[in-house]
């Protein structure tokens, strides 16, 4: 079933869990379609849509895409469109994380990491590109303040990120004026599942270094998305630190 042209279409990579689903979520809530993308997540993915659908019947579907897989990019961006009529926004939401210990990053770690934090961001932004040309739409990369304060143990995440950073500027440069690029940097919002990286005592220390004091939640990241894909016509090429002001001091 197609949409009605009036309806904004959201694709959200990484949508099925944690930061990504709240995204979702809070861009449903605000009127859009949204198309959950999901690589290994697919229970999560169908019961997301599934609960969204039964807020607004055919408002929201799951699809599967392993965005380290080049051919599947442009079609994951045309089943999304096949599926709801057009495109309006795409958020780079999905991401790896781990430690690379220089010494002994591999050809795999990079593939991992380079591939999903700025490789996909870039040839879904390509395949995108088109549609959101005709609707006037725009793109959010979720980025990291590590991509520009570096977190030891993790050189090539932050690399990784530092390059979504500057292809968020220079795709707003390529892409204007029809077409916004901006990108939101989140601090301390979940912690890693599966990292042992961070302790107690390391997430305290974390916690301490930021002006507010406390951890973040996916609704602050969500609301900032919010706000650049419904609010923000005269944003783009920006950066929105939200880390509870922890890269407001050194």
């Amino acid at each position: 079933m197609t949409n009605a042209p009036q309806v904004p279409v959201v694709l959200v990579t990484g949508a099925a869990r944690r930061v990504g689903a709240g995204i979702a979520r809070t861009l449903h809530a605000a009127g859009a379609c949204v198309a959950i993308h999901y690589r290994s997540s697919a229970a999560e993915a169908e019961a997301l849509a599934t609960a969204l659908n039964q807020v607004r019947p055919d408002s929201a579907a799951a699809f599967a895409a392993d965005l380290l897989d080049m051919a599947a990019l442009p079609e994951l961006v045309e089943s999304v469109v096949a599926r709801f009529g057009r495109l309006d926004a795409l958020v780079n939401n999905a991401s790896s994380f781990f430690a690379t210990k220089v010494g002994a990053v591999d050809t795999a770690a990079w593939d991992d990491l380079i591939g999903s934090n700025l490789k996909a961001p870039l040839f879904l932004a390509q395949a995108a590109a088109p549609h959101l040309e005709r609707s006037g739409g725009c793109i959010v990369n979720i980025t990291d303040i590590h991509a520009e304060r570096p977190l030891k143990g993790y050189p090539l995440y932050c690399a990784a990120k530092a390059g979504l950073l500057g292809l968020t500027r220079a795709l707003a440069l390529e892409l204007g004026p029809r077409v916004r690029v901006n990108a939101v940097a989140p601090g301390a919002i979940e912690w890693p599942q599966g990292e042992g990286d961070f302790p107690p005592s390391a997430r305290t220390s974390i916690i301490d270094h930021t002006l507010l004091k406390r951890v973040g939640s996916p609704t602050d990241i969500a609301r900032t998305v919010k706000f650049l894909v419904f609010d923000a016509p005269y944003v783009t090429g920006q950066v929105i630190n939200v880390d509870g002001g922890r890269t407001a001091h050194l």
